[in-house]
């Protein structure tokens, strides 16, 4: 019992060497592409984790998708449960959690 607060204090080694490291790591491509729509420094990104300096198929790859996920059509939880092609799926799934939840098998 004497050794808790050695235990609980471990935490903070981990937490303040990612606290050291983290100004240091590179940003993601993806983020500075389509968040901050600075191209340059994706181009730099993407040469830098792909080691290659022709990185246009990945950036147009990139931006393809977002595209795509733009045009995507959201729809609302009772427009899912509406929907007769997945209401078995998502009774399915929530009656397995349910399950999952009741029996204790998560926290194992």
């Amino acid at each position: 019992e004497s050794r808790w607060p050695f235990l609980f204090g471990a935490i903070i080694v981990p937490s303040l060497i990612q606290a050291v490291i983290l100004p240091f790591l590179p940003e993601s491509p993806r983020y500075l592409l389509l968040e901050k729509h600075n191209r340059s420094k994706a181009e730099k990104a993407f040469q830098r984790f792909l080691g290659k300096d022709d990185v246009s198929h990945e950036i147009e790859e990139v931006l393809a998708e977002s595209r795509v996920q733009r045009n995507t059509k959201m729809v609302s939880i009772v427009q899912l449960l509406r929907t007769r092609a997945v209401r078995w799926q998502i009774a399915t799934v929530v009656v397995t959690m349910g399950c999952y939840q009741l029996c204790g098998l998560n926290a194992v």
